[in-house]
């Protein structure tokens, strides 16, 4: 039986636990990326491989293709693809029978009805019938990684879900406009305002601080441009380490949302045969 290809708008977190969990299905799967990823929890995003060259997230390999060529002998050897392909091209030429908007923009930034046989929206800005065949929950809560046949995910609310009794404090934003760097590794302990990076302004540097005790479960990559308020990294209050570098409950709810999604579509094909 033929592997059915899948492509993925976007590879950070989220979309990597949408990833993981459709490679492990049996799925062949491809990823498209900015040409400057702003993911923080780069520990368990195959946006990384943009970065590397390549990336590892639970025993699964993504690898940065430059070209079809290289992506086909990516997913024939067993590992995911991942191209640099913001407007998603490689749609056209490979042609895959699902694809999957996961870059989380909050909106809808292109993707079509018709763009494959079976088209998945991931969070706010998609409606099912419209510009998807269906939309996945991403909000944190009862219908996470629910799959949504008719209408819209929730809103996007700009506030982050509650973990360890924390929302909005469990993030780290950056503190003047400029380039980034980090002073703590993901993984690292650390107190409120401590410093885990800082923000080069052209004037100096200006220290980017943690607003809770816990663990360092996400921090941007350095030399990225950042301006003030910006996301920049993610404290866990729950001080669990191992949690930094495997695949969180909600992507992995996600991605199990939008497995059941796929499938969904393949039975009712069947039934109409």
């Amino acid at each position: 039986m033929r592997q059915r290809k899948v492509l993925i708008k976007g590879a950070g977190d989220l979309a990597t636990g949408i990833a993981c969990r459709l490679h492990n299905s049996g799925f062949q799967v491809a990823m498209t990326e900015l040409a400057v990823p702003t993911t923080v929890r780069r520990t368990v995003a195959f946006s990384r491989a943009v970065y590397e060259g390549w990336a590892e997230v639970e025993n699964i390999t993504g690898v940065l293709c430059k070209s079809e060529a290289e992506l086909l002998a990516a997913v024939d050897q067993d590992r995911i693809a991942v191209l640099v392909d913001e407007r998603c091209r490689i749609r056209e030429s490979w042609k895959p029978d699902v694809l999957v908007d996961a870059v989380i923009a909050k909106k809808n930034t292109g993707t079509r009805l018709e763009d494959a046989p079976t088209v998945i929206g991931v969070g706010p800005g998609f409606t099912a019938g419209v510009d998807c065949h269906c939309v996945v929950e991403t909000k944190r809560g009862h219908d996470l990684g629910r799959c949504i046949w008719e209408g819209s995910a929730v809103p996007n609310t700009g506030v982050p879900g509650i973990i360890g009794g924390y929302g909005l404090e469990r993030l780290v934003r950056a503190s003047a406009d400029g380039v980034f760097t980090a002073v703590e590794p993901i993984g690292s302990r650390v107190k409120k305002d401590q410093a885990v990076g800082y923000v080069d302004t052209g004037d100096g540097r200006v220290p980017v601080t943690a607003q809770i005790d816990g663990v360092l479960r996400g921090i941007l990559q350095d030399g990225v441009t950042v301006w003030k308020g910006m996301k920049a990294g993610d404290v866990d209050p729950r001080d669990v380490e191992r949690h930094c570098f495997t695949v969180s409950d909600k992507a992995r709810a996600i991605g199990g949302g939008v497995l059941e999604a796929i499938l969904t579509m393949e039975k009712s094909r069947r039934q109409s045969l």
